[in-house]
């Protein structure tokens, strides 16, 4: 499936364009730690300005539950984009609104107000149905971005004929956003590393003690269901732990 870009959008000479983007960088004394994800979306951000259109940008940053949290505060993020990208507004955190994650329609059409086009450059967060995902497409001609498109193309390239030996390393804490990846990818896939925090639920799963390590209860029985499929799963084998007080 082709997905349509920023050139089957028309003139946007003067046109407002909304650009989900995924911004959810770490932050460290009220700085951004990490600026690659911003430095991603900037390419995006130039063409839009370049053909003469008015960009706000949105994105989500961290998991504030739902409500206003001074920790989760956009402010660094916007400092950082500003010196990468002058000119550019950037919205409030969207997870401070609770119907973001709850995808709720209304919220989807108070962010499109007043904007003639939408741009998903979010290749983080596509996979979410949350309003600021889901929502814009239905309400407003739409495109992808440049980082949409380059990621897009590298998962078509690696489905289609991927080099072997074929090796996927997989990480993070949030075991239910991995599990459909997991299933994907083993099939395609000489062997699957599981590592970060995941890897917790997947031993606890295989019946090792992982003592106070983060585990996700709710999942346990879906990641023995996958050791158990033959699927070409490695777990690590080699952990280091601190024992109790640090």
């Amino acid at each position: 499936m082709r997905l349509p870009t920023i050139p089957d959008l028309g003139d946007l000479g003067g046109r407002s364009v909304l650009l989900r983007a995924d911004l959810n960088v770490p932050l460290h004394d009220g700085e951004v730690a990490d600026d690659t994800r911003i430095r991603e979306v900037v390419p995006t951000i130039a063409v839009l300005v370049e053909a003469g259109a008015r960009v706000n940008v949105c994105s989500h940053l961290g998991r504030p539950k739902g409500r206003p949290d001074p920790a989760f505060d956009m402010a660094p993020v916007r400092r950082r984009l500003a010196d990468l990208a002058p000119g550019v507004d950037l919205l409030d955190n969207l997870r401070f609104d609770p119907r973001e994650e709850a995808g709720d329609p209304a919220l989807a059409a108070r962010l499109v107000a007043g904007h003639d086009v939408f741009v998903s450059d979010a290749f983080g967060a596509c996979h979410r149905a949350h309003a600021s995902i889901v929502g814009p497409p239905r309400l407003l001609p739409s495109a992808a971005g440049l980082l949409m498109l380059v990621e897009a193309a590298e998962i078509l390239s690696l489905r289609r004929a991927p080099r072997r030996p074929f090796v996927v390393v997989l990480g993070g804490a949030k075991v239910a956003d991995k599990l459909g990846v997991v299933e994907a990818v083993c099939s395609m896939a000489d062997i699957v590393l599981v590592g970060g925090a995941m890897c917790f639920t997947f031993l606890a799963a295989a019946g090792h003690d992982i003592g106070a390590s983060l585990c996700d209860p709710d999942h346990l029985e879906d990641c023995r269901a996958l050791l158990a499929a033959g699927h070409p799963l490695q777990l690590p084998e080699d952990l280091v732990g601190l024992g109790p007080g640090g």
